[in-house]
């Protein structure tokens, strides 16, 4: 597949070729005027203390995490397995600073320190911004970066991102395991890991699973597929390719929770359902392809370059509550079919240098996305009343045959066409950044990004299309001081953009592309302790700003620029306090208030996580968790609209036989406390999961 696609995209390999040629000119003159060092080049992989050194990781250069001038939170598949996680929202749960957004029912969707995202998603480092929920089958571990991070990731990246470390086919080795599991919701999932090493050179991987969805909530349910096979080659003793392939099948029921009420979600409509099985649907097939090869060109340079090409298919279209006076409801609704091609070629080099007394960390990098984007987007249409919106009596389950006149309704998507757009997407950028140990325990990074982001957005529907180029340069600095090996003192400074086009390219009007695009700054002070080689301990403090064109508050048909200052403080406790007990403690606060002055939605005022697993022997261990948030608001400067602050306790349990067979018992919301995570909008609050038992069995071989 990877020759097909240089064929066709032969322009854009040759910029990469010739960038990277220029890149290596310079390096090996600078090589030969330098000493060689090789120690801190090496590759070093210790799950959850370093983010990984190779070309599949967030920061690219070999950069332990006590070094990393920002916060930073890693979750290993042995956590994610052990605390019964299976989306990604369950990992965030215990991310300090970071809290879920309902992502209307369909999608994965976090808000990082106040600022909500659907596109900040990252597979191996390669952007990942189609809206869906990821599945966890095949990861090795998952970082989570705080605060702008254009610089590597280019535009978005505004309060931080995600970055899924997938499972990669290892030489020499031998192994699998399978993992079935179910709850007393009904849910099952099956997951299947196995890798071969067929020679000396060549190693294949295969993940698969299969699960099918089931929650408290009339009518939910849902099946999810994932087939992710891997091969790597040595091809030379400095050289290695991974290709990657990845088949997703998703469907799923739509629940856009339940309406507010006297400035809190209506607890007395929790157990209805504002949609019904036939019209609440998401789905999604995609297939990703992905090509890296990786070259040590000296012991202070290595290099690599991935070509990924992926295709996505997504649906969605729902019914959700618009309004409610406390009797009747107001339904609303849409069909959203969205089409995403994507091709990136994305290389980098990192060279070690040594100028007098000085060593740099060179990284030289350069990217070319180009994706096309096909959206349509039909509104409901009702018989009654010709409109998009038809007012009903609340019943279990809702009946939207007869109106709350008691007359006879039906609602279409395929009468009222809001939208159709086909947008076309072109990224060109080149980054540099140089970490630079000024003492043994001084280190100075410093760099930037320039991207020339082109967008043309052809309305279909009006038969009108505007274009808009942007071209902007995002810095990033960062220093370290370390007053003992293994306690690290950090400032970090951090600037990142998002087009007028916004996160999903579906939309440019005459007046967003005449603006710029929104801009996001970020200043982080923190210090970082490794109180043992396994237990550190993060302490930050953040000031963020943005500033980003919004609809108006009165019409609703302007744009205008508002801005957003939150700060805050996050804390973390990780790692083993002894030989037996693993804790992982997280804590944030913040603040934050909009340009006019009121509270922006969305950010609990505070946060906590605890997670304590303790191994009673080599067979028997026993695991306590509890996640607190704070109260949070659900719209911007409308303090009587309110999210109420709730506690949830967590068990787990662990047993493993002497044959290797392992039993795992995860008991979820163990006080069954009644709570609402997160909610879109006014008339949206989802309703948290009750007292849920979850059994799962895992073999390894």
């Amino acid at each position: 597949f990877s020759l097909s696609l240089l064929f066709n995209k032969k322009a854009l390999m040759k910029k990469i070729l010739q960038l990277t040629l220029l890149i290596n000119i310079f390096l090996a003159a600078q090589e030969n005027n330098t000493k060689v060092l090789n120690a801190e080049i090496e590759e070093v992989i210790i799950k959850g203390n370093i983010l990984y050194a190779d070309q599949v990781n967030a920061l690219k250069t070999p950069v332990p995490v006590l070094d990393v001038p920002q916060s930073v939170s890693i979750v290993t598949d042995e956590g994610i397995r052990k605390q019964g996680f299976r989306e990604i929202s369950d990992i965030v749960r215990y991310i300090p600073g970071v809290n879920t957004s309902q992502g209307e029912g369909h999608r994965d969707a976090v808000v990082f320190r106040g600022i909500r995202s659907t596109a900040d998603f990252y597979m191996d480092g390669v952007r990942d911004d189609v809206q869906y929920y990821r599945s966890l089958y095949n990861l090795e571990q998952v970082e989570v970066l705080r605060g702008p991070n254009a610089l590597l990731f280019g535009r978005g990246g505004a309060g931080g991102i995600i970055n899924r470390v997938t499972k990669k086919a290892v030489i020499g080795d031998e192994f699998g395991s399978v993992n079935v599991g179910t709850d007393t919701f009904g849910s099952l999932d099956l997951a299947y890991d196995y890798n071969v090493s067929s020679t000396d050179d060549s190693a294949f991987r295969i993940n698969i699973h299969t699960d099918s969805l089931a929650n408290h909530r009339d009518f939910y349910d849902g099946e999810r597929v994932g087939i992710n096979p891997t091969i790597r080659f040595v091809m030379s003793d400095d050289s290695t390719l991974d290709l990657y392939y990845e088949y997703i099948d998703h469907e799923r029921f739509v629940d856009r929770g339940v309406p507010t009420n006297n400035g809190a979600p209506d607890e007395s409509l929790i157990d209805i359902v504002f949609g019904t099985p036939k019209i609440n649907t998401t789905t999604l097939e995609a297939t990703v392809f992905r090509g890296t090869i990786s070259h040590v060109f000296s012991e202070t340079r290595k290099g690599n370059l991935t070509i990924h090409s992926s295709s996505f298919e997504k649906m969605y279209q729902n019914l959700y509550a618009s309004g409610y006076d406390g009797t009747l409801v107001t339904m609303d609704g849409y069909r959203d079919p969205t089409e995403r091609d994507k091709f990136i070629i994305s290389g980098n080099l990192v060279n070690e240098i040594k100028v007098g007394s000085v060593k740099h960390t060179i990284l030289l990098g350069a990217e070319l996305i180009d994706t096309e984007n096909n959206n349509l987007r039909y509104d409901t249409f009702w018989s009654t009343t010709s409109d998009d919106n038809e007012v009903f009596d609340i019943t279990r389950p809702m009946d939207f045959t007869v109106n709350a006149d008691g007359i006879a309704t039906s609602v279409d998507f395929t009468t009222t066409l809001k939208s159709k757009t086909s947008s076309d997407i072109k990224v060109t950028s080149i980054y540099m950044q140089d970490q630079i140990d000024l003492a043994d325990n001084i280190k100075l990074m410093i760099g930037g990004r320039h991207d020339s982001f082109d967008i043309t957005v052809a309305d279909i529907k009006n038969m009108t299309s505007e274009s808009r180029k942007d071209t902007e340069f995002s810095p990033r600095a960062g220093l370290v001081f370390k007053p003992l090996e293994e306690m690290s003192l950090y400032w970090s400074f951090s600037q990142s953009f998002l087009p007028r086009s916004g996160e999903q390219y579906k939309a440019l009007s005459v007046t967003s592309a005449r603006l710029d695009p929104d801009v996001f700054e970020s200043n982080e002070i923190g210090l970082k302790y490794d109180i043992s080689p396994r237990l550190n301990l993060t302490l930050s403090y953040f000031n963020s700003e943005q500033t980003r064109a919004e609809r108006d508050n009165d019409t609703g048909e302007n744009s205008e620029v508002r801005g957003l200052t939150v700060d805050g403080l996050e804390v973390q406790l990780k790692g083993q306090l002894t030989n037996r007990l693993d804790v992982m403690v997280g804590f944030s606060s913040l603040d934050g208030e909009t340009s006019s002055g009121g509270e922006p939605r969305e950010i609990p005022d505070h946060t906590f996580s605890l997670y304590a697993k303790y191994q009673v022997n080599d067979k028997y261990g026993l695991a306590f968790g509890m996640t607190r948030q704070g109260e949070s608001k659900i719209k911007d400067n409308n303090p009587g609209l309110v999210l109420p602050k709730f506690s949830r306790v967590d068990l787990g349990a662990y047993y493993r036989f002497p044959s290797g067979l392992e039993l795992q018992v995860n008991i979820e919301n163990l006080n069954d406390e009644l709570y609402f995570p997160h909610s879109h909008s006014t008339h949206q609050a989802s309703v948290g999961e009750p007292f849920n038992a979850r059994i799962s069995i895992r073999k390894d071989f």
